[in-house]
């Protein structure tokens, strides 16, 4: 998959505004269960959202949103507060729930 443009990270975002935070990232920072969970988690959804419990600082939420694109082939679509939104489109084409706008 190619990078995310603006405007389909401005959709994505808008999409994700009603949502739950499906994973929450606590004490215990960065686990091998904790991507699990998120990798499943896109696996389902495609488009999550991660709440930070303890991490406050800005460094931190990136340097963590950083590691969890990696590890799950994820983007980062945006942090708004102590709330990061990700997005993988399925590998899947019948399984995509969600269709980006074309320009």
């Amino acid at each position: 998959m190619e990078k995310l443009k603006g405007f389909e990270k401005k959709y994505l975002r808008g999409l994700a505004h009603d949502r739950k935070p499906l994973v929450l990232i606590g004490q215990k920072g960065m686990t091998p269960a904790l991507i699990k969970a998120i990798d499943e988690a896109l696996d389902t959804h495609e488009l999550i959202k991660v709440k930070f419990n303890e991490f406050k600082e800005k460094d931190q939420k990136d340097e963590t949103s950083g590691i969890i694109e990696n590890e799950t082939g994820s983007e980062l679509v945006g942090i708004i507060g102590h709330i990061a939104i990700f997005y993988r489109q399925h590998k899947d084409p019948e399984k995509r729930k969600i269709s980006l706008p074309k320009r």
